[in-house]
């Protein structure tokens, strides 16, 4: 990925090839996986440490933040990203940096394998006790019995075999160790739905003083 953003970038310096053109394609696909693998391997090193780091988290400036990046992702690929508001003052406690590689991870890999000029969604839902954050893509559909094998690790489903299938099941583990569940949903003929579940935080309300 770096030899190549470094061939691309040299071709651009060059003057000979537009930033428009397909070598600035390529130097943006590149710089992307590259930020792709350095923000999953900092999630997966504070990950095998634990989660030592856990704060409370607001969510729409939390996603506001990951979907900055996943814009460019989605661009990148000809993919349309629709991320729906979130209600303020929905709040959970975990660890940012491993929750943001979680959630990136998936946007990434809905873009991945979503069609392109398709759409990729992000939607944070919440009740009393949960909070849910979906990631919905247009992949097509899976086959019957397919839905948990995605977990597997190093289980590659990509055409073009990049990466080392470590994604979902690195996102099912961060998940986990910040006390949530991973789940995934197929939607036959159209694609799937992840979702990460996580417990809402809640401020316990105050007894009021006794009267003396």
């Amino acid at each position: 990925m770096t030899n190549t953003a470094l061939l691309a970038f040299e071709a651009l310096k060059t003057g000979s090839v537009g930033i428009a053109g397909n070598t600035g394609a390529v130097l943006q696909r590149s710089l992307l996986a590259t930020r792709g693998l350095i923000e999953r391997s900092l999630g997966e090193v504070r990950l095998t440490q634990g989660v030592q780091n856990r704060e409370l988290i607001e969510m729409s400036p939390f996603i506001a933040e990951l979907t900055q990046a996943a814009t460019l992702e989605a661009r990148a690929r000809d993919i349309t990203l629709v991320v729906m508001a979130v209600a303020d003052g929905v709040t959970v406690e975990a660890d940012r940096q491993v929750l943001a590689a979680v959630v990136g991870n998936l946007l990434q890999n809905a873009c991945k394998f979503t069609r392109p000029r398709t759409t990729v969604t992000l939607r944070v839902s919440a009740s009393t006790e949960r909070v849910l954050i979906d990631v919905e893509d247009e992949c097509g559909g899976l086959s019957p019995g397919k839905v948990e094998e995605l977990f597997s690790p190093f289980q590659q489903r990509s055409s073009d075999r990049t990466g080392l299938g470590l994604g979902l099941a690195f996102s099912r583990w961060g998940t986990h160790a910040n006390n949530g569940e991973l789940h995934a949903r197929n939607l036959p003929g159209k694609g799937c739905v992840f979702t990460v579940d996580l417990p809402r935080h809640t401020v316990a309300a105050v007894a009021p003083a006794a009267l003396h």
